[in-house]
């Protein structure tokens, strides 16, 4: 098999790659509605060929290609976030189009063009009739964008699904990414005595006690670990409420809300600590915490998980990347640029907590996440394809010319 026959293959679907994109971007599929979206992907796998095709009791959607020992996924989760302030937008967020060079909508990078490259690498699969010593899962995975790495969860404790490795094909900007920093949410929980606000002596306020807090959390800031690859660990305090008996009244209770990033090194209970032995948090006892999820699936299933998702980055040697970079270089005729996300992915899972090794390569625009009007490169599409094609037959040890 040669790598110009595996990108030819690719290219013939650039058209219909790209009008299935923008089809189930039409399909507004939000954390926990993900049902119809989910539907369309698994009938698109049992149109271009895949061998199995089911929809597991979480609700992800996994098609299948192959039987050989060589377990190698490919994961997109199918979610996404909502349009924001719709004014913000020059077009329809959810009605995908294919204009001119661009796919349009939101999930267009991500990362709903992950998906559709992974239905149609596994038709280019059939299409040259490889067959080796592998097995190509394409998974659809839910509720990603409300819980990182719930999904694998579910599917390495539940279902004892472990494959050899992961692709995450998030949007990369079609670089080879190896890695990123950790998450985690953290809630300070402060006590105080309520008093009617017309004699404020009589009570302590705890928002007066939260203030304090926040600056010792401010100052903490500076102090955090660096990586030389991943950057430095962060804070920020993204809420602060109070309350009493009334508004007219000495607030009683208050809590912080912190997003903390996490480089390598540092660890939940780390980051805990942290909070836990700044001054303030020691004066006035308050609580530090680590907020659980718990949200049913579209299909009633419920995982708690708490909202710790670590870091995790694979090593620059490791033969996987090297055969990831092979593939690149054999389809493109130039050097793959190698880096990380900013953002956090089902990663933290698959490799933070399984050590299931992974990276990724995946169509759209990093920067486009989250962002009003959302596109993918039309072209990124069949590249992603190729990629997908000649990185499973690496991977299971086939040689490429």
């Amino acid at each position: 098999m040669r790598f110009e026959d595996i990108l030819k293959a690719s290219m013939e679907e650039e058209d219909r790659v790209a009008e299935f994109l923008a089809d189930i971007i039409s399909i507004r599929s939000l954390s926990g509605e993900e049902e119809e979206v989910v539907e369309r992907i698994k009938k698109e796998m049992e149109n271009v060929g895949f061998d199995t095709v089911r929809i597991d009791d979480f609700g992800n959607v996994i098609g299948s290609i192959g039987n050989g020992d060589k377990k190698i996924a490919f994961d997109a989760h199918v979610d996404v976030v909502d349009a924001g302030e719709e004014s913000l937008w020059e077009f329809p967020p959810f009605e995908g189009k294919v204009v001119g060079d661009k796919v349009l909508g939101r999930g267009a990078s991500d990362q709903k063009a992950g998906m559709a490259a992974i239905v149609y690498a596994g038709k280019v699969l059939k299409k040259l009739g490889i067959e080796g010593n592998f097995t190509f899962y394409g998974i659809g995975s839910i509720m990603e964008e409300d819980c990182d790495g719930l999904p694998w969860t579910y599917l390495v404790e539940k279902e004892n699904f472990r494959p050899d490795v992961v692709v995450l094909t998030e949007p990369t900007d079609l670089g080879i990414y190896r890695g990123h920093r950790g998450r985690m949410e953290i809630e300070v929980d402060i006590k105080g005595k309520s008093a009617h606000g017309a004699f404020p002596h009589l009570g302590d306020n705890a928002i007066y006690k939260a203030a304090e807090i926040v600056l010792d959390i401010k100052n903490l800031a500076p102090n955090l670990k660096e990586h030389d690859f991943l950057g430095k660990g962060t804070l920020t305090v993204s809420r602060i409420r109070g309350n009493g008996p009334s508004l007219c009244s000495v607030a009683d209770h208050a809590d912080i809300y912190i997003d903390r990033r996490l480089t390598l090194g540092e660890s939940m209970e780390l980051a805990v600590s942290e909070i836990s032995n700044l001054p303030s948090v020691r004066k006035y006892n308050a609580q530090v915490n680590v907020p659980m999820y718990k949200r049913k699936t579209y299909k009633g299933y419920l995982l708690p998980m708490k909202k710790y998702y670590p870091t995790w980055l694979m090593e620059e040697n490791n033969p996987i990347l090297d055969r990831a970079q092979k593939a690149y270089r054999g389809l493109f005729k130039e050097e793959p640029r190698i880096d990380k996300w900013t953002f956090s992915t089902n990663g933290v899972t698959i490799s933070g907590m399984y050590n299931i090794p992974a990276f990724g390569f995946g169509p759209g625009i990093e920067s486009m996440a989250h962002s009003p009007n959302e596109y993918c490169p039309r072209e990124h599409l069949p590249k992603a394809v190729a990629m997908y094609v000649a990185f499973t037959l690496l991977e299971s040890g086939i040689t490429l010319e």
